[in-house]
C-alpha cells in the first residue's frame, strides 16, 4: 500500500508523541483504508532509520536517459530538417538506436 506524504507524517507524529501501534493507528483512522501490515512495516522502517522517507536513489534507474543517447536521438531528429518530405518515424529511430520507442520521449525531452 502506498501512503501519501501527509499519511506518513501523521503516522510518524502519532507514533513518536503518543506511542501508537499499527493496530491503534488503523483503528483510529478507519476511513484511510490502511492495512495493519503496511502500517507495521512503515513503523519498522521508522524505528530502524528514524524517517519514513525513501532512501536516496532507491527508485528504478533510467538507463535510457543518458547524455550519449540524448545526443544520438537529437542528431537523428535534427538531420531531417533540411530534407523536406522525408522523415524518420519513432519506430525507425528506435530500431536505429536500440532504445525502446516508449523511452525515446524521455530521452528527447
Amino acid at each position: 500500500m502506498q501512503f501519501t506524504k501527509e499519511d506518513k507524517i501523521l503516522i510518524k507524529k502519532l507514533f513518536e508523541l503518543k506511542g501508537y501501534t499499527a493496530k491503534q493507528l488503523v483503528r483510529e483512522f478507519p476511513n484511510k483504508g490502511w492495512n495493519v501490515e503496511s502500517v507495521y512495516k512503515l513503523l519498522q522502517k521508522l524505528r530502524a532509520t528514524g524517517t519514513v522517507d525513501r532512501r536516496p536513489s532507491s527508485g528504478r534507474r533510467r538507463s535510457a536517459r543518458t547524455a550519449d543517447n540524448a545526443d544520438l536521438v537529437d542528431e537523428l531528429v535534427l538531420s531531417q530538417e533540411d530534407k523536406p518530405q522525408s522523415h524518420r518515424t519513432v519506430r525507425e529511430i528506435s530500431r536505429e538506436t536500440g532504445i525502446h520507442r516508449k523511452k525515446l520521449k524521455l530521452v528527447h525531452d
